[in-house]
């Protein structure tokens, strides 16, 4: 190990906690901290897989008392750079799930994927506000802010958080809630990281059973008359629907769709929470558009969420970069187009853009951390194949971020934030003064810095 922890340190770790315990070099190690993207590979000196909460106040006490920097990794989503050296705490065995339905409210444990939520929520006629995966993290996805398929119109996935359990810095239990350490609340709606291990999330729940949504596809020429129509339909679309859009480059392999496979198609998604008649009437002029090579939009279960977006359920190696912009106009679109559209030899195999606004752009009565409210839209570059990593799909991105660079967002979020141990990208990644106040309560809360996160 890159640092002096003794057999004794260790033996005593083991006896301190009821998880398991790894050191660089054990079998099991990487396949505890294995990431959804495996072009990502961690190497800590220490995991502890913890299985309790009991183990992460055992965990980060250690970690304080060798100097070992603590980072916290459940499902192995959201991974943007290989963690090297310190100590991981792994929270994929906390995955408990209590409702308690008469309060519209549900206890998540730190590594619950949404899956689970939304089908027991379902069974008491609810729905938590989730991601456009079912297969993430809840926990790591909310605390970044998370957007999803009904942004619009229900906002961030944080906004619905009405308290968190916690283990401090200092190795301490804690419960944060709007009457309870209210800073600390206040900074784990967006702020990320750099506070507190998550334990435990308790999130309220709304009312629904169904949603008008899905998506349609368009290929060959009726790509791009589809991509303009879709540019203006959203613009005046009201903020009781939600909707995105990807331009798809479909390999030829098993995974995909068999009708998809081997094809450049363009993907119209749609939400809206209410019936379907007017679901239809909404998006009706999308269905007119273009000639529609394939219709997904329906009514259907709230236990169907994930149709909507089709984003993968195993984890391929991949490139990302995602941007913010204020806003997106026809000129914009024709822009984009130019740079990365179906005629061109790009190197993604997924260009997306989800429109924002709504509730998505109102902080809560007693405000979050959250940053990339005031934007339009998210703009997301995807490469799949690693030849490209290095040089070819960062040089498209950056063709892609000069093409449209007067309405890249100068304030992010930190969900869409590429590299955090820039400076510069880190202070982005939420408005000036949300990122003066984190930084007070992150000093407050954790002074010495046991939890790794942003620049060194």
């Amino acid at each position: 190990m890159g640092i002096e922890i003794t057999a004794d340190d260790l033996a005593r770790l083991r006896e301190r906690v009821q998880g398991t315990v790894y050191i660089r070099g054990d079998a099991g190690l990487a396949a505890e901290v294995a990431c959804f993207n495996p072009a990502i590979r961690h190497d800590p000196d220490v995991v502890v897989a913890v299985v309790s909460e009991g183990d992460v106040a055992e965990a980060v006490r250690f970690a304080r008392e060798h100097d070992l920097p603590v980072r916290v990794q459940a499902t192995g989503h959201g991974s943007e750079s290989p963690i090297a050296g310190g100590l991981i705490v792994s929270t994929r065995a906390l995955d408990s799930i209590v409702i308690d339905a008469p309060a519209r409210l549900v206890r998540i444990g730190a590594g619950v994927r949404w899956a689970p939520v939304i089908q027991e929520a379902a069974e008491h006629g609810l729905a938590p506000i989730t991601g456009s995966s079912t297969s993430v993290g809840a926990v790591g996805y909310t605390l970044g802010g998370g957007l999803g398929p009904l942004a619009r119109s229900h906002g961030f996935t944080a906004d619905w958080v009405r308290g968190f359990r916690v283990v401090t810095a200092q190795g301490d239990i804690v419960t944060a809630a709007a009457d309870s350490h209210p800073e600390l609340f206040w900074a784990l709606r967006g702020g990320k990281g750099g506070l507190a291990v998550v334990t435990e999330m308790t999130l309220e729940l709304v009312p629904l059973t169904t949603l008008y949504a899905g998506s349609v596809f368009f290929e060959g020429d009726a790509i791009e008359p589809a991509f303009r129509a879709w540019v203006d339909w959203a613009a005046g679309l009201g903020e009781e629907a939600t909707t995105s859009v990807v331009l798809l480059r479909i390999p030829d392999v098993d995974g995909p769709p068999p009708p998809l496979r081997g094809r450049t198609v363009l993907s119209v998604r749609f939400a809206y929470p209410g019936d379907s008649a007017t679901g239809e009437r909404l998006f009706a002029p999308m269905r007119e558009a273009a000639p529609v090579f394939l219709d997904a939009v329906a009514e259907i279960p709230t236990t169907a969420v994930a149709s909507i977006h089709n984003d993968p359920e195993q984890g391929s190696p991949a490139w990302i970069r995602g941007f913010m912009l204020d806003d997106f106009d026809a000129a914009d679109g024709d822009t984009l187009l130019e740079v990365a559209g179906p005629r061109v030899d790009s190197p993604f195999l997924a260009l997306e853009i989800r429109q924002l606004g709504g509730a998505a752009g109102r902080d809560t009565a007693d405000g979050t951390a959250v940053g990339g409210r005031d934007s339009g839209y998210t703009l997301s570059a995807i490469a799949a194949d690693p030849a490209t990593f290095d040089s070819v799909a960062p040089a498209a991105a950056e063709a892609l971020s000069r093409a449209l660079q007067h309405r890249i967002s100068a304030v992010t979020n930190v969900n869409w934030a590429a590299d955090l141990s820039d400076p510069s990208t880190f202070e982005s990644a939420w408005p000036a003064a949300v990122y003066s106040r984190l930084a007070e309560v992150r000093a407050s809360y954790d002074p010495d810095r046991v939890f790794a996160f942003g620049p060194s």
